[in-house]
């Protein structure tokens, strides 16, 4: 018994109970209905919880007792202590049985178990939970009913008693003392109300990892599953709707299975096994004679299990089928026998020792016949070691262990148990162990196991590129040519994008490793503190990589999302789709599958190339949907790992040391000697340099010496005045001065007069084969991850920097944006021409600012402040009314133009200008600032 704690931990006061238990009805309910009474009126009045418990000895009357011991009472009926609450409504005052109502819990019967009798006994237990929404400002006197033994009926108490806690008891609050109970009473509200906001702060617990303790559990160790062990499942009960989650027994190599369903030989998991394989079906045998009403005498055993035997061990009927005219007692008795005799002949005779595990997988509540089948199996097997028990059900569970403990510790069960982990998720794990199977692809769970993720549900979250677990896990190997491998290899070295299948060839040896930059640990020690909580108490953080273009951020935020796919759920976010779209969908992501969502594991989420508004849009978008879940965790909900190019990125480290990684091109001296090796290492597979281009540009650190040498080197020889020379210009342009630019494959396809391609016919031409070896080498193809276009880029923006450069030659670059412009083929292209129009207005548009990590602000866009420079501002203005026309006169131009007259002293121009802008656009702020600008 105990007294007041902290509000929130229940104190607890025990009642024998054992006479009042034998009374009448009347009786028995005045008294039980007395002491709850009493005792919830002085819990509600201290604002405690509490629990009162009848069937715990509460004084040592009989020296056979002690205090505290539990005894039980036995329940005549349940409805009996149930109905007795309803002196409620006669012990407290009407303003206040409602609330005493919601108060005070029904009781709650918690079976005792002895070894010593069979008799059935029970602690009653009845709950009292005064929270402060319900009882505030409010004091609770009761009247209670006492038995009158002469009229032999229930009277109630003259007067209201107000009660307290004091230590162990329940007292009266004495006359003296009551004017200042009341005048505590807004003290004892606030301290409950600072009781409830403490006990909902608690952190969450974090599971323990099932998943691996399900694996060394079932496979005796080893991190697969094979044949080399039998299984003896013991089950009871599977509900329909766990069906679907237990195909992994389909797999195991079971051995029979003790059934403790009635039902099971006509529907359920009997019926799905028999499905799948032969088996041989019993009622519960009887082993003391050899006949065939019986399993077959030892000697036949192995014709027996040939097949998978099923051993009904419910109902009471004969292995055919007859009922047992026995009373319930000598059948209980008679099939415990028969287990026994069952089990001893299975592990003494039948099987070795060591190469079977018991698996009991507890469907449903349990009934004590399957719990003696478990101290039979304990017994005959000397302990645990190869015992395994499954339970989704917490409460199966416990039920189980507190029976079962009668032969070993609740420790010792807990340590053979997988307990509150989802069946679906059991059901993915072990199929995820099975070597021979396709796999599907799986995301990792709380309990540290996995979950299936079907195709269905992995397209509802379209604006998400989901990494699984098992990534690339379905490619056969056996089907991939060395000469494939090497292409992908050498792909991502040319300076494509990494893909997923990249890391999983290196994981599996297939091809060399992947270098992990320092910046990679860098950015994984930042989001161990994250995960951790550390200086982070937001539920949505970020992470942010800045990196120099073509310096390997994009491929360090990926290898973090590789490293961490096991352990966290790991997305890229498609950014062409809306922030509350990729909102609504890492929440689904999140919680998919999970039981508990105050449980699921933290979202890893990867977002490139990002603009700020958009970021910033999602991040509280996602703020927003974790606080309407109203769940407090020390950990993060989402983690948005931001992957962003930048001229100047250790300035924005600098800014923003905590949560910010700097991908610079300079190399340290250990990089250096990483690259070195792996440089090596291909040209031992004879690999040209040139075709590794990008890989030998980053040896180098980007030397611009090095770059403009190995540029004119490639360009020697090549014919200035094709059409693939022109297109290289016409990217390089593009890929110069606006970062992600590039010029989809059918743009390409059209330009060079190659003709249209359609699904529905293969290529009668090859796009790479019409191109000169000049722009093989310059060129690389990429496939868009949110609009799968197929394009073309140069493979750094350096070396389009230096091809535009020495393929211009004299040709002025306003001159060959002009001719650009002109390009009709390229402009008529229906097919990816949204991009390649914007791509355009950024050319004359995009100005540099230092807010998205460009080295300067500059006034006009970086191409048209090179023309201003290099070629004067009237060839500026030229090319920018081209543009004006030819972009179907577009306002923005228009306003641009203004800007660039002014700017010039040209103010008559620019009102112009102005006055064209404002015409399409009348309302814009930017465009009436420019306006105010000019008059300015």
């Amino acid at each position: 018994e105990s007294g007041v704690n902290d509000l929130i931990t229940p104190c607890h006061e025990y009642k024998s109970f054992a006479i009042a238990a034998e009374l009448n009805k009347n009786q028995l309910q005045s008294k039980f209905a007395c002491e709850v009474i009493r005792f919830a009126s002085a819990c509600m009045n201290i604002r405690t919880n509490g629990t009162i418990h009848f069937g715990i000895m509460d004084s040592v009357v009989d020296n056979g007792w002690k205090h505290g011991q539990i005894i039980g009472i036995k329940v005549k009926e349940r409805e009996y202590y149930v109905d007795a609450l309803d002196y409620i409504e006669k012990c407290f005052a009407e303003n206040v049985q409602e609330i005493a109502r919601k108060c005070i819990h029904p009781p709650v019967f918690v079976e005792v178990i002895s070894k010593d009798s069979q008799e059935q006994r029970f602690v009653v237990e009845v709950d009292i939970e005064p929270t402060l929404s319900l009882v505030k400002n409010r004091v609770f006197e009761v009247c209670l009913p006492k038995y009158n033994e002469d009229s032999q009926k229930v009277t109630m108490t003259k007067d209201r008693t107000l009660y307290q806690r004091l230590g162990a008891k329940s007292e009266p609050v004495k006359h003296n003392d009551v004017f200042a109970f009341y005048t505590g009473l807004q003290d004892r509200d606030a301290q409950r109300e600072k009781a409830e906001l403490s006990s909902a702060e608690v952190p969450t617990e974090i599971p323990q990892n099932l998943g691996r303790k399900l694996s060394i559990l079932l496979n005796d160790g080893k991190s697969y599953i094979d044949d080399s062990l039998r299984y003896i499942l013991v089950t009871n009960r599977c509900e329909k709707d766990n069906l679907n989650y237990i195909n992994f027994l389909m797999h195991l190599n079971i051995f029979c299975v003790f059934d403790f369903d009635e039902d099971s030989n006509v529907s359920g998991l009997y019926s799905k096994y028999k499905e799948h394989h032969a088996t041989r079906s019993y009622f519960l045998p009887d082993f003391s004679n050899e006949s065939k009403t019986g399993i077959p005498p030892s000697q036949k055993h192995s014709s027996l299990f040939d097949q998978t035997s099923w051993i009904f061990c419910n109902g009471r009927s004969d292995f055919l089928g007859n009922e047992k005219p026995c009373d319930e007692n000598t059948w209980i008795r008679t099939k415990k026998t028969y287990l026994k005799k069952a089990i001893i002949r299975i592990c003494d005779e039948i099987l070795p020792k060591r190469s079977f595990i018991v698996l009991f997988l507890l469907l449903s509540p349990v009934q004590k016949p399957l719990v003696d089948t478990f101290q039979e199996f304990y017994s005959e097997m000397n302990g645990t070691e190869y015992i395994v028990c499954i339970a989704e059900s917490r409460d199966n569970y416990e039920k189980w262990a507190n029976l079962a403990q009668t032969s070993c510790s609740i420790e010792t069960l807990e340590q053979c148990s997988i307990v509150g982990m989802k069946l679906s998720h059991v059901d993915a794990t072990i199929q995820a162990m099975l070597p021979s199977m396709a796999q599907p692809r799986h995301l990792p769970v709380s309990s540290r196991g996995v979950c299936t993720l079907s195709s269905l549900e992995e397209e509802k979250l379209f604006s998400l590129e989901i990494l699984c677990v098992d990534q690339c896990d379905d490619i056969k190997l056996d089907f991939l040519t060395e000469k494939e491998i090497q292409e992908i290899e050498q792909n991502f070295y040319r300076g494509r994008k990494i893909i997923w299948k990249n890391f999983w060839l290196a994981d599996k040896r297939c091809c060399g490793e992947i270098i992990e930059r320092e910046a990679c640990q860098d950015a994984s020690k930042l989001l161990d503190d994250i995960l951790r909580g550390s200086g982070h108490n937001c539920s949505v953080a970020k992470l942010k990589i800045f990196h120099h273009p073509g310096s390997g951020g994009s491929t360090i935020a990926r290898q973090v999302l590789w490293k961490r796919r096991k352990h966290l759920r790991c997305a890229v976010i498609k950014t062409s789709y809306s922030p509350a779209t990729v909102c609504e969908h890492a929440l689904a992501f999140r919680e998919y599958e999970e039981k508990e969502i105050s449980h699921c594991l933290p979202v890893l989420l990867l977002i490139e190339d990002y603009d700020e508004d958009y970021l910033e849009e999602l991040r509280y978008e996602l703020i927003d949907a974790v606080a309407s879940r109203k769940i407090n965790s020390p950990r993060p909900y989402f983690i948005l790992l931001c992957c962003r190019r930048s001229n100047d990125p250790e300035r924005l480290c600098k800014a923003s040391p905590l949560d910010t990684v700097a991908v610079t091109h300079k190399l340290t001296d250990s990089e250096k000697s990483l690259f070195r090796t792996k440089l090596e290492k291909l040209k031992q597979k004879d690999v040209k340099p040139e075709f590794i281009l990008t890989f030998v540009l980053m040896c180098e650190e980007f030397n611009e010496t090095y770059v403009r040498d190995f540029v004119e080197h490639i360009l020697q020889d090549i014919d200035r005045s094709s059409r693939d020379t022109r297109l290289m210009c016409y990217v390089a342009l593009l890929n110069f001065y606006v970062p992600n630019s590039y010029v989809s494959l059918s743009h390409c396809e059209a330009f060079l007069g190659l003709g249209v391609y359609t699904e529905r016919t293969s290529r009668a031409y090859d796009f790479k084969s019409h191109l000169s070896e000049q722009a093989r080498m310059i060129f690389i193809e990429l496939r868009e991850s949110t609009t799968y276009i197929s394009s073309v880029q140069i493979i750094h923006c350096l070396v389009a920097k230096e091809i535009l450069h020495q393929l211009s030659g004299n040709e002025p670059q306003s001159q060959l944006a002009m001719t650009l412009l002109q390009e009709k083929t390229l402009f008529g292209n229906r097919f990816g021409r949204d991009e390649f129009i914007k791509f355009i207005r950024d050319l004359f548009i995009r100005r540099d600012k230092r807010s998205r990590g460009d080295n300067t602000d500059t006034l006009f866009s970086p191409f048209i402040e090179h023309v201003c420079k290099a070629e004067g501002c009237e060839k500026a203005i030229a090319i920018l009314k081209a543009a004006y026309e030819l972009l179907g006169k577009d306002p923005f131009f228009a306003q641009q133009l203004a800007r660039l007259h002014y700017n010039n002293e040209k103010f008559k121009d620019a009102e112009y200008w102005a006055g064209v802008a404002k015409f399409h656009l009348p309302n814009d702020s930017f465009i009436l600032d420019t306006e105010g600008q000019v008059y300015r």
